[in-house]
């Protein structure tokens, strides 16, 4: 009897939530891949916790991360460019105490038109 419990809970924890996962919060995510099993899930963010759980479930990606197209045509994520502009934000912090105020002028440059394509991308 008190096996039948177990995989009665067990069985329980693997049903899809009511809640879309992409609509969950990232400690609910956190909870639902526990009960999987998934080792390190307090480290991992909810971009990386929802793929992993739709493959717990069989459930097809349709739609992968939002996309941002860089000039040379490569399609990257939004966190990538946002990335890459705090990467920028620190190059144009020392030219300017280096007093170079032509590449300070570059970076702030690309730093607005990588802030643009983010924009972009999380709005198509």
């Amino acid at each position: 009897m008190e096996e039948t419990n177990k995989t009665d809970a067990n069985a329980e924890s693997k049903k899809m939530p009511e809640k879309p996962l992409e609509k969950m919060t990232a400690p609910e995510l956190r909870e639902l891949a526990k009960s999987f099993g998934v080792e390190g899930v307090h480290a991992m963010k909810k971009e990386e916790l929802v793929p992993i759980l739709k493959e717990a479930y069989g459930i097809k990606d349709e739609t992968p991360g939002k996309k941002a197209v860089q000039a040379g045509g490569k399609a990257v994520t939004v966190r990538e460019v946002k990335d890459r502009i705090a990467k920028l934000k620190k190059d144009k912090a020392a030219a300017l105490e280096a007093g170079d105020r032509k590449m300070r002028n570059i970076l702030r440059r690309r730093i607005n038109r990588d802030k643009k394509r983010s924009r972009r991308a999380v709005h198509a």
